[in-house]
């Protein structure tokens, strides 16, 4: 227990990476959350009225966060990523239901925790090559992540809203128990 004690802060994630890893953890917590509560009927819709002409379906939304996240984090580790991304920013199309668009998301916030996991002070201005955005620095990818899910989160919570479907970040606290 003392040999732990003694070795486990040299084992800690570097401060730069739990930074990021904090922020993709409340991102990821907000999209799990709300892909969960939409109905599976749903995940098809797309609003098809005025601006709204030709935008993504709920799962494609969620298809490309994830295909993103994957092609963004296989980047930052130098690798391609273990499953089947497609040709395009769009996922693969074999990725349909909403347990299929559910595992595809869980497995691209696993791996996005695993590439941020390798960012250090040292290493963050280092360049990979990405498919996605050219050169980037290491750390970018790991803040294009966040703020790349965020705006898809946004659009996801609007389509969601609009079936009636609150998202459960915005629900009540439940009240406090004496």
């Amino acid at each position: 227990m003392v040999l732990t004690m003694i070795t486990a802060p040299l084992f800690a994630a570097d401060p730069l990476a739990n930074f990021y890893d904090e922020q993709l953890k409340g991102v990821e917590k907000n999209i799990m959350g709300l892909a969960g509560a939409m109905p599976a009927n749903k995940f098809d819709f797309a609003p098809t009225n005025g601006a709204f002409t030709g935008v993504r379906t709920f799962a494609q939304q969620a298809k490309h966060l994830a295909t993103v996240m994957y092609s963004i984090s296989a980047s930052a580790l130098n690798q391609k990523p273990a499953v089947d991304i497609g040709t395009n920013e769009e996922g693969p199309d074999s990725v349909r239901s909403k347990e299929q668009v559910m595992e595809y998301l869980k497995g691209a916030f696993a791996f996005a925790h695993k590439s941020i996991a390798t960012l250090t002070a040292q290493n963050q201005l280092e360049t990979v090559k990405s498919s996605l955005e050219g050169t980037i620095p290491r750390v970018f990818a790991a803040s294009f992540i966040t703020a790349h899910n965020f705006d898809h989160y946004g659009q996801m919570v609007v389509y969601a809203r609009m079936n009636g479907v609150i998202p459960p970040s915005s629900m009540p606290a439940p009240p406090n128990k004496k």
